[in-house]
């Protein structure tokens, strides 16, 4: 079931309760971390130099944290209530810096 199912089917008192979870999570995460709560997302489609197709990813959110290493961030998002759901992951993506810019 993809994240917009969930927030489609879910009643007021399921979204509480659920959201109730991640800003504890938050709460608890922004002791040590910088935490951006982000959005959901909804894939619409994939681009390429040959055109629209549709997309197969599986990111249904992002989330912007930041600590003071790595291993502090993933030692964080391993309570992170959205593993919670049956065959759920977090991917975590590094930001790079772009000298010059």
């Amino acid at each position: 079931m993809t994240a917009a199912d969930l927030m489609a089917n879910a009643s007021p008192e399921e979204m509480k309760a659920s959201m109730g979870e991640w800003v504890k999570w938050r709460d608890e995460a922004s002791k040590t971390l910088r935490v951006e709560f982000g959005m959901p997302l909804q894939a619409v489609g994939r681009i390429t130099p040959d055109g629209v197709t549709g997309s197969d990813t599986h990111v249904s959110g992002y989330s912007i944290v930041e600590g003071a290493s790595k291993e502090a961030v993933i030692a964080q998002l391993r309570t992170h209530p959205h593993l919670k759901r049956a065959g759920a992951s977090i991917d975590v993506l590094e930001m790079l810096s772009m000298p010059g810019i």
